[in-house]
């Protein structure tokens, strides 16, 4: 039985999804006004992995992503630039997908960009104003928190000390890791027009929709019933994912997700990840350092996801020669005579292989300890004659690699 930690009630909760037949899941994706780094990857990667992790379980999954491609950000970042949005963001996803490739993340079935979404994000919109959660104020458009009953449950937000005085914040994004109590922003109006590619013409007036309202657009353009999973970076518990809950449960008359999964931040040398201190790594500088594609994804995944990772050079390098160990003793396997032909019959060191695989998955994808548990099985396998058995051994990892991608 799979084991999740249930960001939504704070407890471990065994998984049973909504829906037998499929299991939609929605992850968060990136904001393509700068090029995805190697903590923005820690989260994709972990979100691959309980996909592919759920298909070995023999789940059908369907997951959808958002691309983020029209915020404050990108068009303060295109103003500096000199570049148009578009360009801006055209570049940066093309980089996003090359990597996704590279580091062989499985592709979303539903890869949207916001700007594709924003028809979808006014019927939301209309649906509030006929419901009472959003009103307009100086050609904006926010959502009063309050309006929806049980704000802030996914974080745990008190909002019993709620200023009296409405507050509005006009942002998509706000720093820090702060709660604005008061209304926030669905929908940034624009002016005579507003530039391309920035502003749209619709049904609610002129203008864009903002970052808070962009998963639930996409969400509720391809599923209509409760997502099993939703998935994100632990830092959207501020703020984002509550507000995204608020809209989308404020129109249905159902949860908009039954887990939560959230994964912790990767820092350098110990401090965040930022341009300001000079200590943003993305996957190509790794390469260029030497680290293969399935190095930099096992240095990703080689840990529990809840538990924050810290990059460091000698980090980097122990954790990349730990994997060319265990693929060497792969090597050392695939050598036996009758190791690469079809083995289906289950063997002991087979059904060991997988019994400690899972048994480590299963306790909230403890990626680290069934690595760990696998490379003590291959280690004891090799030092018996495999000869009757090296086939089931090669079959069921390449089973197990079907999920880490890191081992042939």
């Amino acid at each position: 039985m799979l084991i999740l930690y249930n960001t939504l009630g704070k407890q471990r909760e065994s998984f049973e999804p909504v829906n037998e037949s499929v299991v939609n899941i929605f992850t968060c994706g990136p904001s393509v006004y700068q090029r995805p780094h190697i903590g923005n990857h820690r989260t994709f990667l972990f979100e691959d992995i309980l996909v592919r992790y759920l298909e070995y379980c023999g789940y059908h999954v369907r997951r959808g992503m958002n691309i983020t491609d029209i915020e404050d950000k990108a068009i303060e970042e295109a103003a500096r630039s000199g570049l148009s949005v578009t360009k801006l963001t055209d570049e940066n996803i093309e980089h996003f997908t090359d990597e996704m490739n590279l580091l062989k993340m499985k592709k979303p079935t539903h890869l949207a960009r916001a700007s594709n979404a924003v028809d979808s994000a006014v019927r939301i919109i209309e649906k509030l104003f006929e419901r009472g959660n959003a009103y307009r104020y100086e050609g904006n458009i926010y959502f009063d928190p309050l309006s929806y009953p049980g704000f802030g449950k996914l974080y745990g937000l008190d909002t019993t000390d709620w200023p009296e005085k409405r507050r509005r914040f006009h942002k998509d994004t706000y720093p820090g890791m702060r709660w604005n109590k008061g209304d926030f922003i669905i929908w940034h109006g624009c002016e005579d027009g507003g530039d391309e590619g920035v502003c749209w013409d619709t049904l609610i007036g002129t203008g864009r929709p903002s970052w808070n309202i962009q998963d639930p657009s996409i969400i509720s353009s391809y599923v209509t019933e409760s997502l099993s999973l939703y998935c994100g970076g632990v830092d959207n518990l501020i703020r984002h994912h509550d507000y995204t809950l608020a809209i989308l449960e404020s129109i249905r008359p159902y949860p908009m997700a039954r887990y939560w999964l959230h994964c912790a931040h990767l820092t350098v040398n110990g401090k965040k990840m930022s341009k300001s201190t000079g200590n943003v790594y993305y996957v190509s500088d790794l390469v260029e350092r030497g680290y293969t594609p399935e190095e930099i994804r096992f240095f990703l995944i080689y840990g529990w996801y809840r538990r924050q990772v810290n990059y460091t050079d000698n980090a980097m390098a122990s954790t990349a020669t730990r994997l060319r160990d265990l693929r060497e003793k792969v090597a050392r396997l695939r050598a036996v005579p009758g190791a690469d032909e079809s083995g289906t019959t289950a063997t002991k060191v087979s059904y060991n292989l997988r019994e400690v695989f899972e048994r480590h998955m299963n306790d909230d994808l403890d990626v680290k300890g069934a690595v760990d548990a696998l490379d003590r099985v291959i280690a004891d396998a090799l030092d018996q004659k495999l000869e009757n058995d090296a086939a089931a051994v090669i079959t069921a990892l390449r089973d197990i690699d079907s999920v880490l991608q890191v081992l042939f």
